[in-house]
């Protein structure tokens, strides 16, 4: 069998669950035409993000009672935050969409958009892109694959982005101190700044419950954000507070 790169890979992985409700590491291994460490790494990932449950010599489907209720309410929510920001997309735009949950989202939303140039720095994200109806123009920051976040990172990754300009920036956040902007646990900020520096506009995309969190290592500050899109549990002081930074508020529907 051709060998598969990391994510077809794990998404053959996660069909194969779906089929058979298990699976196990020597099969996997045979299979793929890889090491056995090489399949755990993968099973860790996947079980990290909720897709799987492992066990000796394996993996099991997540059983649908565990994660049906809370799943759907947080995903529900990240997808109505994605949909706000997505009209403020024009056809033809060029974007850059930050790798995370939330921004993730957005990419269910750019199916009627025509014309879009899209770049990111998140290969999950970047195999979505691809499979959307009116493929947009893809780029990929390369560099430094910083698995704590899941994307690339670094010089090469900085230096890529400074060749090309863009319309818009779609960014998460860990949290927001709303005196400074939004914070991150992550220390490498680098790529963000840049991110933010090569837009003409940048779009925070985050819940609510996260304003507030005064994580030390601040991201970008507000003088580099124009539009925070969040849901409607946001407390007006907040809004009020952020607005008067000079950032456009836009409240999307709360999914319970």
């Amino acid at each position: 069998m051709i060998k598969r790169n990391t994510q077809q890979r794990r998404h053959t992985i996660i069909t194969l669950l779906n089929e058979h409700g298990e699976v196990s590491v020597d099969e996997l291994a045979l299979r793929f035409e890889t090491s056995e460490v090489t399949i755990r790494k993968d099973l860790g990932a996947l079980e990290k993000t909720g897709l799987l449950l492992r066990r000796y010599g394996g993996a099991v489907s997540v059983p649908r009672e565990m994660t049906q209720a809370t799943t759907e309410a947080i995903s529900a929510n990240k997808q109505n935050i994605a949909k706000a920001a997505a009209r403020l997309i024009k056809d033809h735009n060029r974007i850059i969409i930050d790798s995370g949950s939330t921004t993730s989202g957005l990419v269910q939303e750019l199916g009627n958009k025509r014309g879009l140039v899209v770049m990111t720095n998140a290969l999950q994200l970047a195999s979505a892109i691809h499979e959307l109806e009116h493929e947009p123009t893809l780029l990929m920051t390369g560099g430094t694959w910083d698995p704590h976040s899941e994307s690339f990172q670094g010089q090469v990754a900085e230096q890529v982005l400074r060749s090309y300009n863009f319309d818009q920036l779609f960014i998460g956040a860990d949290g927001i101190d709303i005196e400074r902007g939004t914070t991150t646990f992550n220390e490498l900020t680098g790529l963000s700044k840049v991110m933010a520096e090569v837009s003409r506009e940048v779009i925070v995309m985050l819940e609510s419950d996260k304003i507030g969190r005064r994580i030390p290592n601040l991201e970008l500050p507000w003088s580099n954000i124009s539009v925070l899109v969040t849901d409607d549990k946001l407390p007006d002081e907040a809004a009020e507070k952020i607005s008067e930074q000079g950032v456009h508020v836009i409240v999307a529907p709360y999914s319970n």
